[in-house]
């Protein structure tokens, strides 16, 4: 465990965004032992014209006006940081030396918001943690010069098309220059062993304690117990560029004795889909988080039907741990990442392979079962993540003293 340090987090999410977010979590498991400073990624001009409606921008600007203040205070060690600095939108450029001067200038003034905070909260010797800021994190090591830099791959942004015109080029100088990477992914470690070898794996957390019905009361709400069971429960976004609609579809049809039960907010796509169509199929819509472990319990089996590609290949799916920390047998799609759960889940590829796994979880739950994915889906905390990352940096600091 690292202890009594200063740690700079920053990234790509801002510590208002409006979902869950990976570095937020971990930014608050430092904070119990450390001194932390969240850094907002700063407004950029494209943005600030696109949303000034928009409460977030409105906010920002006040900030930069001086009207409101940029440093708040989210705990006794725990500071956010609005940077006061618009960066100018530059990914439109094509030529590369171009784009590399401007970025080191939005970096330049990016950085010097962050050094007159660190002055003021008298940081020494600090570590810092870059959630996937691949085009201004380029520059941190070299304006802000860290007593250690981490950088921190959670997703394949480079296959995403904003982030892949520059970033394909610029993402592996930064894991080069990085004193280590983390990634909660084997796919992305990998990606980061070609360009350093302080690449590692470290997992993921989930708050292992909203799951835990031995420590907590959960109870399987009324409106799932009045539908006919066996349950094949799904709970999170129904995107369809994450999930497939056509193995859903399948398993509806191919077996309409079972219950597909569908938890969450639909986009599009799934709103017009055959599956509103299909008697055995239920939609239960949005649910607030803390809901969520009261329908996994009421499940027989739970899915995650992912899509195979490039965007999802390496994705950690946090719902997974969710799932197993309630004990669930649980069939998901087998990409990368879940090489990851394999000794604990049934994982398929096609439509007809999840009728088949699913049959096959059904028959074979024992609660023996039950309390060995119970005990690794619980294993999965903020703590133990964090402590991962803790020890990967000071593996390094022992290699490199």
């Amino acid at each position: 465990m690292i202890k009594g340090k200063d740690i700079i987090v920053m990234g790509i999410q801002a510590w208002d965004i409006e979902i869950g977010s990976n570095c937020k979590n971990i930014a608050t498991e430092f904070a119990k032992h450390n001194r932390v400073l969240y850094v907002n990624p700063p407004m950029d001009r494209v943005s600030r014209y696109r949303e000034r409606h928009t409460e977030k921008i409105k906010k920002r600007i006040r900030i930069q006006k001086g009207q409101q203040d940029d440093l708040v205070q989210l705990a006794d060690n725990f500071w956010n940081l609005y940077p006061k600095t618009q960066t100018e939108s530059i990914n439109f450029i094509k030529n590369k030396f171009l784009f590399d001067s401007l970025n080191k200038v939005n970096a330049k003034r990016f950085c010097t918001d962050v050094d007159d905070a660190l002055k003021r909260l008298d940081f020494n010797e600090y570590i810092i943690f870059n959630d996937s800021s691949m085009f201004l994190g380029q520059y941190i090591k070299e304006f802000l010069k860290p007593s250690f830099y981490v950088y921190y791959m959670r997703d394949y942004l480079t296959k995403n098309p904003y982030w892949k015109k520059n970033g394909v080029r610029l993402e592996p100088k930064l894991i080069e220059h990085a004193d280590c990477v983390v990634n909660n992914s084997t796919l992305y470690t990998e990606y980061g062993q070609q360009f350093t070898e302080h690449s590692y794996m470290v997992g993921q957390g989930c708050d292992t304690s909203l799951f835990n019905d031995a420590i907590r009361e959960i109870k399987v709400p009324a409106e799932l117990k009045a539908i006919s069971k066996p349950i094949i429960g799904y709970v999170g976004f129904l995107s369809s560029r994450r999930l497939s609609i056509e193995i859903l579809v399948h398993i509806a049809k191919s077996r309409p004795e079972w219950s597909i039960v569908l938890v969450g907010p639909e986009d599009e796509k799934f709103g017009a889909s055959e599956l509103h169509k299909i008697s055995n199929v239920h939609f239960l819509g949005s649910r607030d988080a803390s809901e969520l472990p009261n329908y996994i319990k009421g499940f027989d089996v739970a899915i995650n039907p992912q899509l195979i590609n490039d965007a999802t290949m390496g994705n950690y799916p946090r719902k997974i741990d969710e799932y197993l920390a309630m004990g669930k047998p649980t069939v998901a799609s087998a990409t990368k990442a879940m090489e990851y759960f394999e000794e604990y889940t049934y994982l398929g590829e096609t439509p007809e392979g999840y009728v088949q796994l699913i049959e096959k979880a059904l028959v074979e739950n024992t609660p023996e079962l039950e309390v060995k994915r119970k005990q690794f889906g619980l294993s999965h905390s903020w703590e133990n993540n964090v402590n991962e990352i803790y020890n990967c940096i000071l593996k390094v600091k022992r290699q490199s003293a």
